[in-house]
């Protein structure tokens, strides 16, 4: 017999939507403004979710603001056991970092070692004058010292839950599930 998940949707696009302008108005307001900020979307669903946050800053504002892409998957320090991943390109230039208000935008914040990745790839680029976080969902179980910034949803779970955030540029729907594990 296989195996049986129960799958929960948490968010839909209208919460993932009303989210991303609170977290851009928390962004203005904690900056004093978006002077010398760049988005940092890591690959893959954080750039898409950067990107929406730079058109909601773009509206508050007025002002343009330097978006770009990090493929982190070099820096991760469980490759090994990782799946063979598709890399992607990364946009960011040294000009954007040296100097900036950093805000790295990721989809899940879970263990904190994409993160802690993320950090290290900075480096390589420059020395930015500060780095904040921003994440759609927070889910607990921190192995490292990392807290988001900017939280869309705090959301408890076991070890046993997944969580899956889609987003409609690269899943084609907006929403954030949760499955637990297999049941009887």
């Amino acid at each position: 017999m296989g195996e049986v998940y129960k799958k929960t949707t948490l968010m839909v696009q209208e919460d993932i939507e009303r989210t991303l302008k609170r977290i851009a108005h928390e962004i203005v307001e904690k900056n004093q403004g978006v002077d010398d900020i760049t988005l940092v979307g890591i690959q893959t669903r954080g750039v898409p979710l950067a990107g929406r946050l730079e058109r909601l800053l773009e509206d508050i504002s007025g002002k343009s603001i330097p978006t770009t892409s990090l493929d982190i998957t070099f820096y991760r320090d469980d490759l090994a056991g990782q799946p063979t991943r598709f890399l992607h390109e990364s946009t960011l230039r040294h000009e954007e970092v040296n100097g900036k208000k950093i805000i790295l935008v990721d989809d899940v914040l879970f263990s904190g070692r994409t993160i802690t990745a993320s950090l290290e790839a900075l480096k390589d680029y420059g020395r930015p004058a500060s780095v904040q976080l921003a994440v759609l969902v927070d889910r607990g179980h921190r192995e490292l010292p990392i807290r988001a910034d900017y939280v869309g949803k705090n959301l408890p779970t076991s070890l046993q839950e997944r969580v899956f955030v889609s987003l409609r540029e690269s899943d084609g729907e907006d929403s954030v599930t949760i499955e637990q594990g297999a049941l009887k």
